[in-house]
């Protein structure tokens, strides 16, 4: 009885990928890629050490939007109260 079991690839396996891999991409396209996939990589690492501070910058913003909201209301109370009571439209 024969057990089938996929695992990693192992030694000569990972030569024969490799060498796909470079017949496919390329001697020059190789190090591009492997630069986007550190590029990549080091970019995911600081969205995610960064998550925590999506809520903090959220509710600067919130802060923001309501300041500028009361500044507009407050500017439109200057401006109701100089237009004359008659001349309103």
């Amino acid at each position: 009885m024969t057990t089938l079991s996929f695992g990693l690839p192992q030694g000569a396996e990972w030569l024969i990928i490799l060498f796909v891999v470079l017949l496919i991409f390329g001697s020059t396209r190789l190090p591009q890629l492997a630069r986007g996939m550190g590029k990549s990589i080091r970019e995911f690492k600081k969205g995610v050490s960064d998550g925590g501070d999506d809520a903090e910058v959220e509710a600067a913003r919130r802060e923001q939007l309501n300041e500028g909201d009361a500044r507009r209301s407050r500017a439109d109370d200057v401006a109701a109260e100089r237009v004359a009571p008659g001349d309103r439209r």
